[in-house]
């Protein structure tokens, strides 16, 4: 059970969001153990977002009002990291980065934590496990923790591929990589906030 939790897992992990941007900029920025402090974070609030999955616990996030204010939250996480790590990629510091500020696990934290419709969808995908494969709750927390592990294991090699990558890539090259993250979290912001518009 926990190795199709992992399966599924990986499939997820190919759609790639921010906060895979922003541990491989980790990695290439401050080192694979920095980048790992950040999996450790997306990991610990991936598993939160499954246990109330499992538990039931999503019907204050179908409530309008709510969903919204998240949505808005969440895109200002995004868009404020976004400009934080331009600005970090065109300062003559080449330590300056938004790093500086926020610890790589507290912006690791932030940026999942933006994102907490997550837990609507692993609510969709604990019910069909329950209704279509029938799942007991057991089960549910071995795919469930499958799905964590995944998490860890692709986000490090991201980590790992980044640190890697610092080690041959002129300063230059990684300064426009910077830039190209901070662009990507600002298209994310201003994609939720659409998506949030598209449906009031």
């Amino acid at each position: 059970m926990i190795l199709k939790g992992f399966k599924f897992g990986m499939l997820l992990q190919l759609a790639i969001g921010p906060v895979c941007f922003y541990i491989f900029d980790t990695g290439s920025k401050k080192g694979f153990l920095a980048a790992e402090s950040s999996v450790l974070a997306v990991a610990i609030v991936d598993a939160f977002f499954i246990l109330l999955a499992i538990l039931g616990i999503t019907a204050f996030l179908k409530n309008d009002k709510i969903n919204s204010l998240f949505k808005i939250l969440g895109s200002a996480i995004l868009a404020f990291f976004g400009i934080k790590t331009i600005m970090g990629s065109i300062s003559v510091s080449p330590g300056n980065y938004v790093g500086t500020l926020y610890n790589p696990f507290v912006v690791g934290l932030m940026l999942t934590i933006s994102n907490p419709l997550t837990i609507l969808f692993w609510a969709g995908v604990f019910t069909s496990k329950i209704t279509e494969d029938k799942f007991e709750k057991k089960s549910l927390f071995l795919f469930g923790l499958g799905a964590v592990l995944s998490t860890i294991v692709f986000l490090s090699g991201v980590g790992a591929i980044g640190s890697i990558a610092a080690s041959f890539l002129p300063p230059v090259i990684i300064s426009i990589l910077n830039a190209i993250v901070g662009i990507v979290f600002l298209y994310f912001a201003i994609k939720l906030l659409v998506k949030k518009k598209e449906q009031s």
